[in-house]
C-alpha cells in the first residue's frame, strides 16, 4: 500500500497534481537541455559510461530537489503516479521470469519477488528514499537482481513514511516484518536483512532494536549506501555535495521530529554494533554519506564483526540501483552473492 493509498494520508487534487508534475517536467527538461554544458562524457571510464553516469547524476539530483520542495500532499500524488508507472514498466523489463506479488507480513504490506524455485533463504529488503518517499515497486530491478544472484526470495516492506509517520513508525513496521518472517517459519539462519540509503539506515535500526529485545540475529546484513549518521556532520557531506545525486541539504527533521540525530536507534555510528551479523557494505567514493559509512565499517571491524566493504571509485549514492547495467554494479551484485551464500544455513 503506497502512502497515497493509506486512508489517513492527504493527497493533492487533480489540478494540484498536474501542476506538480508540470513543474517537475519543466525542471527536468531544463536539466537535460543544459547537460552538455557539464561535458558529461569526461571521466575515468569510457564515453558511454561517463555520459550515463553524469546524466543520471544531474537528472536525478534535479528531480530530487524539485520533488522534496513540493508540499507533502503533492509529493504523495506524484509518488503514486510513479508507482503506477513502475508497476506497468519494470516487471517485464527487469523481472522477466520472476513472480511479483503483493503480500503482507506481520501486518505490514509489501511486495514479494520470487523465482519459482525453492528459496535458499529470505531477504527482508527495506527500500531507500530518506525515510520520506519511494515505494517497493520502484525497487523491482535491484530486488530481482538479488533473487537471481542469491537464490533467495525477497520481501520489500512498504513501511510507513515521514513526515506523516515520523520515527519510530518505520522501525515498528520493520520489526513487525522481521518478527512476522521468523514467526512464519523462516529460520534466522536463512534470513538476510538488507536495505539501501534510508532503508539501509532503517536496517541498522532494526538490528539495534533486535539486539535490545533479545531477538535472534539474522544470517547477514547487506547495506547499500546506508544513511547511518543523521547528524550529517561528516566532511564528505559537504565535500561530495556536488558529486553526489543527493540534494545538497538532506531533510531529516520530518523523520526525526524532536528525537536526537545521535540516538543509536536512528544513527548506527553511535550504536553498539558488536552483535551485528556478518555485514556487507557497498558505497560510492563520491557520495555524501561516504565518511559515515566508512566510520560504521571501522566500528564493525573494531568489534570483531565479519564485514566486507566495497568502495566503488568515482561513483555516487546507490549506484547499483541507479546504474544496474554498469560494470561496477554487476561486480557489486556478484560480491553480495558470494558474501551471502556461505552464511545461509
Amino acid at each position: 500500500m503506497v502512502m497515497a493509498d493509506r486512508p489517513d494520508v492527504p493527497t493533492a487534487s487533480l489540478p494540484g497534481t498536474a501542476l506538480a508534475v508540470g513543474a517537475l517536467a519543466t525542471r527536468l527538461a531544463t536539466t537535460l537541455a543544459t547537460l552538455p554544458l557539464h561535458r558529461p562524457w569526461r571521466g575515468p571510464d569510457d564515453l558511454l559510461t561517463n555520459t550515463a553516469q553524469e546524466g543520471t547524476r544531474e537528472v536525478l539530483r534535479s528531480f530530487l530537489v524539485g520533488a522534496l520542495a513540493l508540499p507533502t500532499p503533492e509529493l504523495r500524488s506524484v509518488e503514486k503516479l510513479l508507482d503506477d508507472l513502475c508497476r506497468a514498466v519494470l516487471p517485464p523489463l527487469a523481472a522477466r521470469g520472476l513472480t511479483i506479488e503483493d503480500g503482507t507480513v506481520g501486518g505490514v504490506p509489501g511486495m514479494w519477488v520470487r523465482d519459482g524455485a525453492r528459496p535458499r533463504g529470505t531477504i527482508l529488503y527495506l527500500h531507500g528514499g530518506g525515510y520520506l518517499a519511494t515505494t517497493p515497486f520502484m525497487y523491482t530491478a535491484v530486488t530481482a537482481e538479488l533473487v537471481r544472484r542469491t537464490g533467495c526470495e525477497v520481501f520489500v516492506a512498504d513501511y510507513r513514511l515521514a513526515p506523516e509517520f515520523p520515527f519510530p513508525a518505520a522501525l515498528h513496521d520493520a520489526i513487525s516484518v522481521f518478527e512476522g518472517l521468523l514467526g512464519s517459519g523462516v529460520p534466522a539462519g536463512r534470513l538476510v536483512v538488507a536495505g539501501d540509503s534510508g532503508g539501509g539506515g532503517l536496517a541498522t535500526s532494526l538490528l539495534e532494536d533486535a539486539r535490545r529485545e533479545h531477538l535472534p540475529a539474522p544470517a547477514a546484513a547487506v547495506l547499500l549506501s546506508p544513511e547511518v549518521d543523521l547528524a550529517m556532520g561528516e566532511p564528505s557531506v559537504a565535500a561530495n555535495a556536488r558529486r553526489d545525486v543527493l540534494p545538497p541539504r538532506i531533510p531529516i527533521r520530518g523523520y526525526l521530529g524532536d528525537d536526537s540525530p545521535t540516538d543509536p536507534m536512528v544513527s548506527a555510528v553511535y550504536a553498539d554494533v558488536g552483535r551485528y551479523p556478518p555485514t556487507f557494505v557497498a558505497y560510492g567514493t563520491d557520495e555524501m554519506f561516504r565518511d559515515e559509512i566508512e566510520e560504521l565499517v571501522a566500528h564493525l571491524r573494531d568489534r570483531g564483526v565479519p564485514v566486507e566493504s566495497l568502495a566503488a571509485p568515482h561513483t555516487y549514492h546507490v549506484y547499483e540501483i541507479l546504474m544496474p547495467w554498469a560494470t561496477v554494479s554487476r561486480a557489486t551484485f556478484d560480491a553480495i552473492a558470494s558474501f551471502v551464500d556461505p552464511l545461509l544455513v
